[in-house]
């Protein structure tokens, strides 16, 4: 190499980072947003809670647009939350697909009297973060054909690990109320049929959304991006430190489990 040659950089490293910088602001005031409600009344929500929900979501979407066009993105983001919003608005009408429940009044106002407006917002930080994740655990097998798949079927898997790290911060604070069922096991009143449930509608979810998701035109490479994987744990850290809150123990080994698992897995991925 000459003395006045510059040393070839790997393009694939650092371009999300530059592009994307705006929204790592945004997951920074996210994060801090996270800590600021642990300092509330256990059980209570407030503006904060609301600010959280809309950065989180704000965030979700952004960490896509980095590298796909915005008007995809934002359509299946409106899939996500008319799906996810449908099967909710569903299941507390008649009990299916995740068994019966109630909405509580912390948890917003409801549209159409039915279903909380922020439901649907919970969809898109699950699915789209836990498909974020997914990528960056199978980003060693991406040549292959089936990859995609592998894809769907990992999200469908993070996203109910996601459902069981939330049902115990949504019983603290009065999110929604589970009625009994003859199925005796439960997790935080949830029935199993509320996470195959959630593992259900994420695959529908997906079906309809990734034709969106995917890059239909070859253009400037990517490196991984971690922004879903740095919004997912966040998450379960914030879900973990509610239930050290009130004494849920269980919960909170669970969090730092499924945590350290996805977390390994996902940074043993990206390196490839």
């Amino acid at each position: 190499m000459h003395a006045n040659q510059e040393p070839v950089q790997n393009p694939a490293r650092g371009t999300t980072t530059k592009k994307n910088w705006p929204n790592h602001l945004i997951i920074a005031f996210t994060l801090a947003t996270a800590v600021a409600t642990l300092f509330q009344p256990v059980g209570t929500t407030s503006i904060l809670d609301v600010l959280l929900l809309l950065l989180a979501t704000a965030s979700s979407i952004g960490a896509l647009a980095g590298r796909l066009p915005l008007q995809s993105v934002l359509f299946a983001a409106f899939l996500t939350v008319l799906i996810g919003a449908a099967a909710q608005g569903l299941t507390a009408q008649t009990g299916i697909p995740f068994g019966p429940l109630s909405f509580g009044e912390t948890i917003g106002a409801k549209v159409f009297n039915i279903v909380p407006w922020t439901v649907g917002l919970l969809w898109i930080i699950a699915v789209f973060n836990s498909r974020g994740v997914a990528r960056l655990m199978l980003r060693p097998w991406r040549k292959m054909k089936n990859y995609g798949f592998m894809v769907i079927g990992l999200t469908a898997v993070l996203a109910l690990v996601f459902d069981l790290a939330l049902e115990p911060f949504a019983r603290n604070k009065r999110f929604w109320f589970w009625h009994p069922t003859k199925i005796h096991l439960t997790w935080q009143g949830a029935s199993p049929l509320n996470f195959l449930g959630w593992a259900f509608v994420t695959l529908i979810i997906l079906a309809f959304v990734t034709p969106f998701l995917i890059r239909k035109q070859p253009g400037e490479q990517h490196g991984p991006d971690f922004s879903p994987l740095v919004l997912w744990l966040g998450a379960l850290a914030l879900f973990a430190m509610n239930a050290a809150q009130t004494g849920l123990w269980t919960a909170v080994i669970l969090d730092m489990v499924f945590a350290a698992v996805a977390g390994l897995f996902a940074w043993r991925g990206a390196k490839w």
